[in-house]
């Protein structure tokens, strides 16, 4: 079993910056992938950016060049920084890891992220 906490959501400006952080614990050795997904109020959870476990990252199209992913293998902690946030960014935010073997998911319980105009 992994768990994964995730925490640094709050309530920030348009144009302002957060960090998210997913600290992850229990079999942590079995973590392949691990990944940011965010729901919006009213709107299914979409995609934010992934790190596989050889480091390749992939974003979201609308958080390019603004959120960059990144992953402390050492502190079990995966990390979301988010610059230029919009109000379009509001939702809240969960983390989740892939088993390597199994591919089984886990997520965690999500951080609220507000963004005001």
């Amino acid at each position: 079993q992994v768990q994964l906490v995730e925490s640094g959501g709050g309530l920030v400006q348009a144009g302002g910056s957060l960090r998210l952080s997913c600290a992850a614990s229990g079999s942590v050795f079995k973590i392949n992938a691990m990944g940011w997904y965010r729901q919006a109020l009213g709107k299914q959870r979409e995609f934010v950016a992934t790190i596989s476990g050889d480091g390749r990252l992939d974003y979201a199209d609308s958080v390019k060049g603004r959120f960059t992913i990144s992953r402390d293998v050492a502190r079990n902690t995966l990390y979301l920084r988010m610059h230029s946030l919009k109000p379009e960014d509001t939702a809240v935010y969960y983390c989740n890891a892939e088993e390597l073997v199994s591919t089984r998911l886990y997520w965690g319980q999500g951080t609220q992220v507000t963004v005001s105009s």
